[in-house]
C-alpha cells in the first residue's frame, strides 16, 4: 500500500504559516493570556545538562533554537562507496539483502580507519533486514528508495527486549527491524530526501487477520547505542513502530517525513524508549498511531530493568493520526520517564492532542513534563490522562505496582473545533499530583461539555472552559509558578 510522499518544504511552510483565521485567533489568545509558564522542578530528579558528543568527528555549533547539539556536527567519513560496488541492483525486483550485508561487513572492517559511508543511488533497492555498524553513514541519494522485503524469512526472529520480557504483540521473540543496530556509536542515517519504505501492507493484514506468529518488526531500531542522527529522509509504511531508539543516548531525529495509511495498525512515528538526551524536531508525521510516543518498559520487566527515558525534547512536529495522539507518554513507562519538553506542535484530525497513558501494574513514574505552544484543529479530546489499557506481558505483573505522576506543566494550548473536554483519569491509591494548566483555550465544545477528572490534583490559571474542581484554585497555587 503506497502513500503519496508530500513535499516536506511545503508541509513545513504550511505548519509555520497558518491561515489568516488561525492567526487572528492566536493573536487574540496571546493578547488575553500574556503570562508565560516558567515551571520549577518540584521533583527529586536533577535536570542533566545537554551532553554534546566530543571527539574529532563531533562538535557543537547548531542553532540555539535547535536541540540537535545532542548529536553534534555531521562527521566526514574517510571511505565512501556505493551499494552498486557490492553488487546492488536498483530495479525494485532483485533482492539486495546480500549486497547490503556485504557492504556493511566491509564498513565494519574500516570502522576504526576513518569510518565509512554507503551511498544508495537513485533506484528501488529491495532488501531484507541488515545491521548497521559504528562510525558509519547510510546516505540515500535523491530518488533512492529502499524497499522492505515481502518475505518474512528476511526479517529474522530475535530475542525479546529485556524491558518488555516478550514480543510486544506476541509471546516469545520478535521480527528484527528492517534497519537494525546494537551497541553502536556515531551512526548517521540521512540523505537527499530519499525514502525507506517498509511495504507494511503484508504485515498489517497479518495483524488484521490475527495470523501474526511474532511481533512485527520496526522500520529502524537502534539499541544500546549513542551519537545517532536520523535526518532529511522519508520513512513510510513501517510494519510496526517506525523509528525506535531503545537504551540509547544522544539521539537526534530531525527533518523527517514519516507516513503510513491512517488505518495502518500501531505505525507510531517515533518512539524513544528507555533513552536519554533525545532530540526530535522539524518532522511531519501521518500515522495510524501516536506521532511521537515516549516509553520505558513494560510492567515488571521495565521495573526490574529501571532504564528511564529522560532529557527528551520534542519540538516543531506537525501531523495527524485519527485513532491516537499527537504526542503520547506511555503506556509502557515502568522504567520511569522524566525531564521531557514538548513544544510548538500542530496536530489536526486526531483522537487526542496530548495523552499520558498508564495503568495498574506499570509502576514507574512520569515526572517533570513540560508541554507548551500546542495548536490543535478538530482533535476529539485535546488533553487526556488515561488509565485502564489493561495489557500486561504475562500473569506475573504486580497489581500493587502503581505509577506516580507528578509535575505536568501544560501551557499555551489552543484547540479549535474540539469534540470533548479534557479527561484526567487517575488511579485510585496512586499519586497523580502537581498537574498544572495555564493559558489553555478550547473552542468548539458544546455548552454542556465538562472536564472529567478523577484521582488527580493540581491547579489551573487562564483556562477556558472552566476546568474541573480538582484544578480550580484561581491561580493561587504555587504549582504553576
Amino acid at each position: 500500500m503506497e502513500s503519496e510522499k508530500p513535499n516536506y518544504g511545503a508541509i513545513m511552510i504550511y505548519f509555520t504559516k497558518p491561515s489568516w483565521v488561525f492567526l487572528v485567533l492566536l493573536f487574540a489568545v496571546v493578547a488575553i493570556f500574556s503570562l508565560q509558564i516558567s515551571p520549577k522542578s518540584i521533583l527529586p530528579f536533577p535536570f542533566f545538562p545537554v551532553s554534546v558528543s566530543s571527539g574529532p568527528d563531533f562538535e557543537s555549533g547548531f542553532d540555539p533554537a535547535s536541540c540537535a547539539a545532542f548529536f553534534g556536527k555531521l562527521p566526514v567519513r574517510k571511505h565512501v562507496m556505493s551499494l552498486k560496488d557490492f553488487g546492488g541492483v536498483g530495479d525494485g525486483k532483485t533482492s539486495n539483502t546480500a549486497a547490503f550485508r556485504k557492504a556493511l561487513d566491509y564498513m565494519q572492517r574500516i570502522s576504526e580507519k576513518g569510518g565509512g559511508q554507503l551511498n544508495v543511488p537513485e533506484g528501488k533497492w529491495l532488501t531484507g533486514s541488515f545491521n548497521l555498524t559504528s562510525n558509519f553513514t547510510l546516505f540515500l541519494e535523491q530518488g533512492a528508495v529502499i524497499l522492505g522485503s515481502q518475505d518474512p524469512e528476511e526479517w529474522p526472529i530475535v530475542e525479546p527486549l529485556p524491558s518488555y520480557g516478550r514480543g510486544r504483540e506476541r509471546l516469545g521473540g520478535r521480527h528484527i527491524s528492517l534497519i537494525h543496530g546494537n551497541g553502536l556509536f556515531n551512526v548517521v542515517i540521512t540523505g537527499n530526501n530519499g525514502t525507506i519504505d517498509g511495504q507494511g501492507q503484508m504485515w498489517w493484514e497479518l495483524w488484521w487477520n490475527r495470523t501474526l506468529n511474532h511481533t512485527r518488526g520496526h522500520l529502524v531500531e537502534l539499541m544500546n547505542s549513542r551519537n545517532i542522527l536520523i535526518s532529511n529522509l522519508t520513512f513510510q509504511n513501517s510494519p510496526f513502530w517506525t523509528i525506535h531508539p531503545i537504551y540509547c543516548s544522544n539521539v537526534v531525529i530531525k527533518g523527517m517525513t514519516i507516513l503510513a495509511p491512517l488505518n495502518a495498525p500501531n505505525t507510531d512515528g517515533i518512539d524513544p524508549d528507555s533513552s536519554t538526551n533525545v532530540c526530535i524536531e522539524d518532522c511531519y508525521i501521518e500515522s495510524g498511531d501516536d506521532l511521537v510516543a515516549v516509553k520505558s518498559g513494560w510492567d515488571q520487566y521495565g521495573i526490574k530493568m529501571a532504564r528511564p527515558s529522560s532529557n527528551i525534547k520534542v519540538r516543531r512536529i506537525s501531523g495527524t493520526t485519527p485513532t491516537c495522539s499527537g504526542v503520547g507518554i506511555g503506556s509502557e513507562m515502568s522504567g520511569g520517564i522524566f525531564n521531557v519538553t514538548i513544544e510548538d506542535m500542530h496536530v489536526w484530525n486526531s483522537a487526542a492532542g496530548v495523552r499520558i497513558k498508564t495503568d495498574k501494574g506499570r509502576g514507574g513514574y512520569i515526572v517533570n513534563i513540560t508541554i507548551s505552544n500546542i495548536t490543535m484543529e478538530r482533535v476529539k479530546i485535546p488533553i487526556r490522562l488515561s488509565r485502564g489499557s489493561d495489557d500486561h506481558p504475562d500473569d506475573r505483573w504486580d497489581p500493587k505496582a502503581m505509577p506516580k505522576i507528578k509535575g505536568i506543566f501544560i501551557s499555551n494550548i489552543v484547540s479549535l473545533n474540539s469534540t470533548k473536554a479534557p479527561v484526567l483519569a487517575g488511579i485510585r491509591d496512586a499519586s497523580f499530583e502537581g498537574i498544572c494548566f495555564k493559558n489553555v483555550t478550547l473552542l468548539g465544545l458544546s455548552p454542556t461539555a465538562a472536564w472529567h477528572c478523577e484521582f488527580v490534583s493540581g491547579c489551573a490559571d487562564a483556562v477556558f472552559p472552566l476546568p474541573c474542581p480538582h484544578l480550580q484554585n484561581n491561580g493561587s497555587s504555587t504549582c504553576c509558578s
